[in-house]
């Protein structure tokens, strides 16, 4: 994807047309499928009923009362979103003609779409890896093409610090100042520890992590021999794929990763939506949503597995 900023109009009008458009028709007008349970104001509490979402349950008042009692919330006509987006070095990786920062570009087109389109405001912060840019949050087709145009063009760092993807959360809590649907767009290729962050950012706002990743990073085919680069630290390796032995070692570490990455975001307890490079967006995206209409796979950090390469860690 071009980082002229005179690409950011071509690039929405192709999704408006492509994904925006079809999926006005699809999710037929049912848009709190995907944005539910947001841009809320306390109203009241009362007894837990079957049906209630176990998230609205206020556990201290349960705990002195002896009963389950949920928030019962007002709807605001406003909702407010923010993109949290890791633009580091990791995410400019991709094995075909897609890179992850492609599909984060393109996801947060269509969502903040989607959003100014109803009179809901979109704002997004950037990180690089070392430095942060905020996109405030307002309205209109304007807006999001000037929030595209700031993550087309964001800079690229070819070589950054291990990225602290807890930090960037912890910093980004600090910023939003009224409740939010919060996406989290990232490869969680970072120090360890983020989920902590993640799990206090998700008691203060309804939050997605938006896991990207290229189906490359979980599996290495038979190629011979290459040279592969960690993307964050620049070290190189050369080594050789047609050996059976490397490749069973190296998806048996990626399993290990795969593993300790979801154990993480089980301790988070958000909602987790898988992006591969190899997508196709508007069926992720519908995915999705009939994941959020049925219940499963959120709360508790379960994920989503919206892809249909669904194993990925970082090379």
């Amino acid at each position: 994807m071009s980082a002229s900023p005179h690409q950011a109009e071509s690039v929405l009008r192709r999704l408006e047309w492509t994904v925006v458009r079809r999926l006005d028709g699809l999710l037929q007008g049912d848009y709190r499928t995907l944005f539910r349970g947001m841009g809320l104001d306390l109203a009241d509490l009362r007894a837990y009923q079957a049906h209630d979402d176990v998230r609205h349950i206020d556990w201290n008042v349960t705990a002195r009362t002896g009963e389950p009692h949920v928030r019962v919330y007002n709807e605001e006509r406003e909702l407010t979103a923010w993109f949290l987006l890791d633009l580091s070095p990791s995410v400019d990786f991709g094995s075909g003609e897609i890179s992850k920062r492609q599909v984060l570009a393109e996801f947060t087109a269509v969502l903040a779409r989607l959003l100014t389109r109803r009179g809901n405001m979109a704002g997004a912060i950037l990180f690089n890896g070392i430095d942060e840019f905020v996109v405030p949050p307002r309205g209109g087709r304007r807006h999001v093409l000037h929030l595209l145009a700031k993550v087309l063009t964001h800079p690229r760092l070819l070589r950054a610090p291990e990225t602290d993807l807890g930090a960037f959360l912890g910093r980004s809590l600090k910023a939003l100042k009224r409740r939010s649907l919060v996406f989290v767009l990232s490869d969680f290729i970072s120090r360890p520890g983020w989920e902590r962050a993640l799990a206090e950012l998700s008691r203060h706002h309804e939050v997605v992590a938006v896991r990207l990743f290229d189906p490359l990073e979980g599996a290495l085919p038979n190629l011979g021999m290459m040279l592969i680069e960690d993307a964050e630290s620049g070290e190189q390796l050369f080594v050789d794929t047609a050996d059976r032995g490397f490749r069973r070692r190296f998806l048996a570490e990626a399993e290990r990763r795969e593993a300790a990455l979801y154990d993480a975001f089980g301790r988070a307890g958000t909602d987790v939506l898988e992006l591969s490079t190899a997508d196709d967006l508007l069926d992720a995206i519908l995915r999705f949503a009939d994941l959020r209409r049925m219940g499963a796979g959120l709360g508790g950090g379960l994920p989503g597995r919206l892809s249909q390469n669904s194993t990925g860690a970082g090379i």
